[in-house]
């Protein structure tokens, strides 16, 4: 019983703290796990749930992807996702994503839509999420909230990006002051060749530090990825691989948290429309 107590305490309070500083909104996917999340930038049909803006950029084809974290060893911490991005003619490519994370006593949901289009050298898009958050005991809250993204090459092989998560500012349900995070990222990346890729990009909340976030990918042969990531605020490792036969994308993750221990992150990309 002091087990399950104990244990119930540990989820409430992990989540709880991870819903006022965007548990939810972090990155999703291997790739951009494996990078230390510095993933604003990144034109790859995860940008649904991590840029919405870079999805303009994306390849044309109707791709579902899904993804699971397994944090420090908790099936409670888990998080799952999925999405699928769906070009459109006139419009631009259209993007759908789900996550859920955490267990019975603490978990949050999240189902949202987008859309990006390439506008000259620019890509933009905005997205419309539905939020859910429910604490055993305490009930349920859902609310909307926006987001705004876009990324832009600059010159020949450097690439900008900016996003921003919940910028009107939802709260956690209708009377109550505690706002969900509204959060600002920015980076750099360098592409000197379809080789390798250097990120590097802050992140800022209102209400907490600015985070450094920088990753360094190396493509073998067209087919295999190596990637490593640093972060700061808190200090954590990342290392990551990747491997690319015809119409699958297979990643994983693995990152520390020096404190906490280990987190694993699997990811699969399906190319729908591929012969």
């Amino acid at each position: 019983m002091e087990k399950w107590v104990l244990l119930g305490s540990f989820v409430l309070f992990t989540g709880t703290s991870y819903a006022q500083n965007g548990m939810d909104h972090f990155p999703k996917g291997a790739q951009s796990i494996g990078l230390g999340n510095a993933s604003v930038t990144l034109n790859e049909p995860w940008a649904i749930f991590n840029n919405i803006g870079a999805l303009g950029k994306s390849p044309t084809d109707i791709i579902a992807v899904v993804g699971y974290d397994h944090r420090l060893g908790l099936n409670e911490l888990t998080t799952l996702a999925a999405g699928i991005t769906v070009p459109t003619e006139n419009i631009g490519i259209l993007g759908i994503g789900i996550s859920n994370y955490g267990g019975a006593l603490f978990n949050q949901q999240q189902i949202g839509l987008g859309l990006a289009k390439q506008l000259g050298l620019a890509s933009l898009g905005i997205k419309f999420n539905y939020f859910q958050t429910n604490i055993e005991g305490f009930g349920r809250s859902a609310r909307p909230v926006l987001e705004l993204g876009g990324t832009a090459e600059l010159i020949p092989g450097v690439f900008f990006g900016a996003h921003i998560y919940n910028f009107t500012r939802a709260a956690i349900s209708k009377g109550n002051l505690n706002y969900l995070p509204t959060i600002v990222k920015t980076g750099i990346s360098y592409r000197p060749s379809d080789n390798l890729m250097v990120n590097i990009e802050t992140e800022k909340e209102l209400s907490s530090p600015a985070r450094f976030k920088a990753g360094i990918a190396y493509n073998f042969e067209e087919k295999f990825w190596a990637r490593t990531g640093i972060t700061s605020q808190p200090n954590n490792l990342y290392f990551g691989i990747g491997f690319r036969p015809r119409r699958f994308q297979v990643d994983y993750a693995l990152s520390r948290n020096y404190l906490l221990g280990f987190t694993h992150h699997f990811s699969l990309n399906y190319n729908l429309s591929a012969q």
